[in-house]
C-alpha cells in the first residue's frame, strides 16, 4: 500500500501490521490514537469494515485485527457530555 488510505490518513493501522510481535495492548493504544486523529466528517463505523476486510484476510491473528472487530461492536460517535452549557440558568 503507497497511497494514502482516507480511512487511514496517518497510516496507523497500516504500519501496526508491520510491527513484530506487537501486543494487544499496543493494538488498542494505536486504535485509540487513529480513532482520535480521524477527521470529524469521516465516518469510523463505515471505515472499520473496510480496514477489517483489507487486513482480515491475510492476519486473521493479529492482534490489530481483533481490536478492528473488537471496535466494530463497541465504537459510537462522540457526544458531548455536561459542561458549564447543560446546567440550567437561575
Amino acid at each position: 500500500m503507497t497511497q494514502k488510505d482516507p480511512d487511514d490518513p496517518k497510516r496507523l493501522i497500516y504500519e501496526s501490521y508491520r510491527i513484530e510481535g506487537i501486543t494487544p495492548a499496543e493494538c488498542r493504544s494505536i486504535f485509540l490514537d487513529w480513532a482520535l486523529s480521524l477527521p470529524l466528517e469521516h465516518d469510523s463505523t463505515q471505515a472499520l469494515p473496510r480496514l477489517l476486510a483489507l487486513y482480515e484476510k491475510t492476519a486473521p491473528d493479529h492482534p490489530m485485527t481483533q481490536v478492528l472487530r473488537d471496535g466494530q461492536t463497541t465504537l459510537c460517535a462522540p457526544r458531548r457530555q455536561g459542561g458549564w452549557r447543560s446546567r440550567p440558568r437561575n
